[in-house]
């Protein structure tokens, strides 16, 4: 490479010789937007700039090439593998960019192919995370650029891609069919019971597709669990909250307290405490190799707030005869 060639990458791409391989590529996708031949069509200049700007990504993104431009400025290629032969660089002339759904479908792409080992392809996968303004699962493009989340990514990896279903306690429990669009294609989704929120379930074949080898990833569906106005999940337990009276707490008492399979008489002891849980073997959230959870009633005392004026009487007299003092131990108590 003769001198007057030779390209200083880090001031194509604004970055300091000392700059992170983050910061490198916030730059490059930075300068990749502004000059992107479908932002600027027809500009020659851009689209001149857009080649340099991949071209130094290319370089500085891999850490032998870039140790080796650092050590012999625009001698490095003359040391190492040939940039036009090294097997990651891209050809930008005569590209056909309208085979990307978005602009940062490309760049995603790009930086994955850039994102391997020197010599070697990464075995990791693009993951494409999107949904529609409601949260449930979209597809397609909407205006403007959507927000993609990406790993780095071999030429051959095939994209995988995630959305979010929302299931309600029932479905969740039970199990349920889902049937949703994604872009064009209808899907059917079968989720087995017992998903909890943050499950993610594989449907095979439904993800993106690589536009280099065509091949197509996997569709991961990311669980939300919409709140139930008795349930929450804990683990594998159910967790509610059952209110009782004072006397039952003090007497002890027969409940019915309601679950997943209906409702269940409970005794509960006498002098039980607000707080106190009780459990329910065998009632709560399936487990994914059959058998459930338990679930865990909590105990709430909840004295009444209209009182007869015969109530008032027999609280008034219990508490004319009460010994009982539940505070007695704070007496103790100093800094």
């Amino acid at each position: 490479m003769a001198a007057t060639d030779f390209k200083d990458y880090y001031s194509l791409l604004g970055v300091s010789k000392t700059a992170t391989p983050e910061e490198i590529k916030q730059a490059f996708r930075k300068l990749a937007r502004k000059f992107h031949p479908d932002v600027n069509p027809g500009n020659k200049q851009a689209e001149a700039r857009f080649k340099e700007v991949n071209e130094a990504y290319e370089v500085l993104s891999d850490v032998d090439k870039r140790k080796k431009y650092d050590q012999f400025g625009q001698y490095w290629k003359q040391v190492g593998e040939g940039f036009p032969g090294g097997g990651a660089g891209v050809d930008m002339n005569g590209f056909d960019f309208s085979q990307y759904g978005s602009f940062d479908e490309f760049i995603n792409e790009l930086l994955g192919r850039f994102g391997g080992a020197p010599g070697t392809r990464s075995t990791g996968r693009q993951n494409y995370s999107y949904r529609t303004a409601t949260g449930t699962p979209g597809g397609g493009f909407g205006s403007g650029f959507n927000d993609f989340g990406f790993q780095d990514a071999g030429v051959g990896a095939a994209p995988d891609a995630e959305a979010t279903i929302s299931l309600t306690f029932s479905e969740a429990f039970a199990g349920v069919q889902k049937r949703f669009s994604l872009g064009n294609e209808t899907i059917d989704v079968r989720i087995p019971a017992g998903a909890k929120p943050g499950t993610r379930l594989r449907v095979r074949g439904k993800g993106q597709i690589n536009p280099m080898t065509q091949q197509r990833g996997d569709l991961y569906l990311k669980v939300e669990l919409q709140p139930h106005s008795f349930f929450q999940i804990e683990g594998d337990n159910l967790v509610c909250e059952v209110p009782i009276t004072p006397d039952e707490a003090t007497l002890g008492a027969s409940i019915d307290v309601p679950t997943p399979d209906g409702n269940v008489n409970v005794k509960l002891p006498a002098g039980v405490r607000s707080g106190q849980s009780l459990r329910l073997r065998g009632k709560g959230w399936p487990l994914p190799k059959g058998g459930r959870g338990d679930q865990m009633v909590k105990v709430a005392i909840a004295p009444p707030k209209d009182l007869s004026p015969q109530e008032r009487e027999y609280y008034e007299n219990i508490r004319a005869i009460r010994t009982y003092n539940p505070r007695s131990h704070l007496q103790q108590i100093k800094l």
